[in-house]
């Protein structure tokens, strides 16, 4: 029997890594002959580093400017000439200083992408020639602003002098220099992995969707949305419409405006977040043989269906005529919808421990546990050509509106 795990991770709980070898111990628990592959996964935000380090790609540690402006040790990723930078880890929410309560101290205004630009620049000192850059649990709204200056741009106000950093100083942007910007970006391949399809500015764009996330109230957010107006019109004096029409593409206010500048000046092609994690974890070759294929996240619901992991999982498992299984810490969707989905069935923890809290907390032994009822569950799985949309078998989900695991 070969099972291929595949999960991302349990935000909260577990990360990827640590929720597949919890499925394989539980698995092994009931048949230790199974042939377990353990391929955790991410959606190209939190997590595609450590999918990408199980993938084969070797570890590069860096010290980086953190979102706030104190050092950060953060890491890419390196296979080949490619590279894997996740933002998060330079410019996220995680890599924010913390209060007394060990909660974040967040600086929507003055939070800065800094970082991430310079895990670029090792990664390119690194010989990388093409860059996947996986954005998402950002700390900032500075349109990739800081990110630039990483990278060789000026960004310069009236009076000449270089502005600070953060999305608020944007408002005193009078001109962007780009003549010292590094020439390798010329000759290197951006992939911006990112599902979230937001424009730059507006409504649905960068400061008034993901701002007060980070912080801002809805002034502050008004401000931003002002500052990242400014420094669109002053990026599009230094290219161009290049700028103007980036502005409006989808996933330009991703990461507080990351994936404009992205866009914009690095020339970034967009693609789903989880099909780039897919790819370079080589998923579809790794299914030859595979008897069953195994994925899943704490919360599946209907975004998860709208392109997360467990979807794309999915969609390569049906690609290769491979049967796929969902795991979560709870969902909100009924059996039948996760059925027409293409699942042939889905675990829940939260059918095991209805506590979100205990589930959150005990979620290592609680996969064990799911593991091995899996194990024990899967004759009668293969063997059902079409099972039944009623009457789930013990352990199959049923709605949960509790908390996340």
């Amino acid at each position: 029997m070969r099972i291929v795990v595949a999960p991302d991770k349990f935000k909260g709980s577990l990360e990827a890594p640590d929720v597949a070898a919890a499925l394989e111990a539980g698995i092994r628990s009931v048949d230790p002959a199974a042939e377990v592959l353990r391929l955790p996964v991410a959606d190209g935000g939190e997590g595609t580093l450590e999918a990408a380090l199980g993938a084969g790609f070797a570890p590069w540690p860096v010290t980086v400017t953190g979102p706030v402006g104190q050092p950060v040790e953060a890491e890419f990723a390196l296979r080949d000439r490619t590279a894997v930078v996740e933002m998060a880890l330079a410019s996220g929410l995680a890599a924010l200083p913390v209060d007394e309560h060990g909660e974040p101290v967040l600086d929507a205004g003055g939070a800065t992408s800094r970082g991430t630009g310079e895990l670029v620049r090792a990664a390119l000192d690194a010989g990388a020639a093409r860059v996947v850059l996986g954005i998402g649990g950002s700390a900032c709204t500075d349109g990739g602003a800081g990110l630039l200056q990483a990278l060789g741009a000026r960004l310069l106000d009236a009076a000449g002098e270089e502005l600070g950093r953060g999305g608020a100083a944007l408002a005193r942007l009078d001109r962007v220099d780009l003549t010292r910007i590094d020439p390798r970006l010329d000759s290197t391949e951006f992939v911006l992995a990112a599902d979230v399809d937001h424009p730059l500015l507006g409504e649905r764009g960068a400061a008034a969707v993901f701002g007060p996330q980070k912080g801002a109230g809805p002034e502050q957010v008004r401000a931003l949305d002002a500052a990242l107006t400014v420094f669109r019109d002053r990026l599009a004096d230094a290219l161009g419409e290049t700028a103007l029409h980036a502005a409006e593409a989808p996933g330009a206010g991703a990461a507080g405006g990351v994936g404009y500048a992205a866009l914009a000046v690095l020339g970034a092609r967009r693609r789903p977040g989880v099909e780039v994690v897919l790819e370079f974890v080589g998923l579809a070759g790794q299914l030859a043989g595979a008897d069953l294929v195994v994925t899943g996240e704490g919360s599946l619901d209907e975004q998860s269906l709208g392109g997360k992991t467990p979807l794309g999982v999915l969609d390569t498992a049906r690609t290769a005529g491979v049967p796929a299984v969902a795991v979560c810490g709870r969902t909100t969707l009924e059996p039948r919808v996760l059925r027409e989905a293409g699942f042939l069935r889905t675990y829940a923890l939260t059918e095991l421990e209805p506590d979100p809290r205990t589930c959150m907390r005990e979620a290592a032994r609680l996969l064990e546990s799911v593991g091995a009822r899996l194990a024990r569950d899967l004759p009668g799985l293969l063997g059902a050509a079409q099972p039944p949309l009623t009457d789930p078998a013990p352990g199959a989900v049923t709605p949960d509106p509790g908390g996340r695991a």
